[in-house]
C-alpha cells in the first residue's frame, strides 16, 4: 500500500443530545490524531417509525422516543462543524435521509458517510452521490450482489469518489469473526479505496486490514463505556482511541513499500551477518583450491558463498595465506 491510511474517529451519536459533551468528543478525536471526526445525523421520522401497529392498536416505538431524547439540532451540528475546523480536525457524519444529505452538503464536508443498513437503499445513495462529494458506503450484512448492485447505482450518477468499507455488523465484533479477508476481495472486485469499519475492541483487526490494503479505518468511541445510549458500551474512550491511532500510523508506516529494498539501517548488519569464502589454511602459488581448502563463514567479503562453484578448482596465483578472503584476482 501508499499513503496515509486515513483514520475516521466515530462519535455517532455518543453525545446524548449535548453540544458540550459533543464538542468534548471532538476534543478526544483532535487529541488522538485522527484524520476527520464523524457523526450520526439521525432525525428519528427519517428512520424509525414513530409508533408499531400491531393486532389493531398501535404501540409506540420506544427506540424512535429515544433517539427523538438525544438529538443535538441543524444549529448545534453548524456550530460544532465551526468548531471541528479550529480544532483542524474535518466535521462529517453519516446520513440516513435527505434532510441528513442537504445538512452537510451545507457543511461542506470531506465526505458523505452511508450506514450498512442502506447499502440497498438506492435512492439514499444515489441523493448523496448527486452531491458530487466523496462517499464512504459500509458493506456490513451485505454480499457480493447487493455491492455490486450499490456501486453501479452510485456511479450512474457519475460520481466515482468512492470509498467501500467491508464491515461486520455485529456489536462488538469478535476478531474471529472479522472475515478480513473481504477487504482484499472488495478492492480486487470493484477498483476502488477500500476500508474497515472495526467493531473489534482492538487494533489488531486494524493493522491485519492495512496489511490487506485497507486505506481508511473507522472506530466507534466515546468519554465514558458506562454511559447511557445505543453505542458507548463497545466504544473506545479517549486514552484508548489515541493508542489506536497510534498503532494505526506505525502499520501503515509498516506497509509503505520503500524504494530501496536493502536500506541503509542495514548495511552495517549485512557486513557483520553475511558470510564470504576464505582461506581454510596457506595455499600457495601455483596449487589448486580444493573445497576443503575454503571456509564459508563470516564477516562479508568480496566473494559470497553462491560464489563457491567459481573458486573450486581454480590456480593460486599467488600465496593465499590462512583466513584471509578469497578474491577472484587471487585465483587462475
Amino acid at each position: 500500500m501508499t499513503g496515509r491510511v486515513h483514520v475516521i474517529a466515530e462519535a455517532g451519536t455518543n453525545h446524548n443530545g449535548d453540544l458540550n459533551t459533543a464538542r468534548r468528543l471532538v476534543d478526544a478525536a483532535a487529541g488522538a490524531r485522527a484524520d476527520s471526526v464523524k457523526f450520526q445525523l439521525i432525525y428519528p421520522e427519517g428512520l424509525y417509525l414513530p409508533r408499531f401497529y400491531r393486532d389493531g392498536h398501535y404501540e409506540d416505538n420506544e427506540v424512535f422516543a429515544q433517539r427523538s431524547a438525544a438529538m443535538l439540532t441543524d444549529d448545534d451540528y453548524r456550530e460544532l462543524a465551526e468548531y471541528c475546523r479550529s480544532k483542524s480536525t474535518p466535521f462529517t457524519a453519516t446520513v440516513f435521509d435527505t434532510r441528513g444529505i442537504e445538512l452537510v452538503d451545507e457543511l461542506d464536508v470531506p465526505y458523505i458517510k452511508t450506514a450498512s443498513c442502506d447499502l440497498n437503499n438506492s435512492r439514499l445513495l444515489v441523493a448523496a452521490a448527486e452531491t458530487g462529494r466523496r462517499m464512504v458506503i459500509s458493506t456490513g450484512m451485505a454480499g457480493l450482489d447487493e455491492i455490486e448492485r450499490a456501486v453501479s447505482d452510485v456511479t450512474a450518477t457519475g460520481n466515482t469518489d468512492l470509498v467501500l468499507m467491508h464491515c461486520v455488523s455485529v456489536y462488538p465484533c469478535p476478531a474471529e469473526r472479522m472475515n478480513l479477508g473481504f477487504v482484499a476481495v472488495l478492492r480486487e472486485s470493484f477498483g476502488f479505496p477500500v476500508g474497515l469499519s472495526d467493531h473489534t475492541e482492538g487494533s489488531v483487526t486494524s493493522a491485519a486490514a492495512i496489511g490487506l490494503g485497507a486505506e481508511w479505518i473507522e472506530k466507534h468511541f466515546t468519554l465514558d463505556r458506562s454511559s447511557p445510549g445505543f453505542d458507548h458500551a463497545y466504544a473506545m474512550e479517549p486514552e484508548a482511541l489515541a493508542g489506536f491511532v497510534a498503532d494505526v500510523r506505525q502499520t501503515s508506516s509498516a506497509c509503505e513499500i520503500q524504494e530501496v529494498k536493502v536500506l541503509e539501517d542495514e548495511q552495517g548488519v549485512r557486513t557483520r551477518a553475511r558470510r564470504s569464502i576464505y582461506a581454510a589454511r596457506d595455499i600457495e602459488e601455483g596449487e589448486e583450491i580444493r573445497e576443503d581448502d575454503l571456509l564459508v563463514v563470516r564477516p562479508e567479503g568480496p566473494l559470497s558463498p553462491n560464489d563457491l562453484p567459481l573458486v573450486v578448482g581454480r590456480t593460486a596465483k599467488r600465496r593465499i595465506f590462512q583466513y584471509e578472503p578469497l578474491s577472484l584476482e587471487a585465483t587462475c
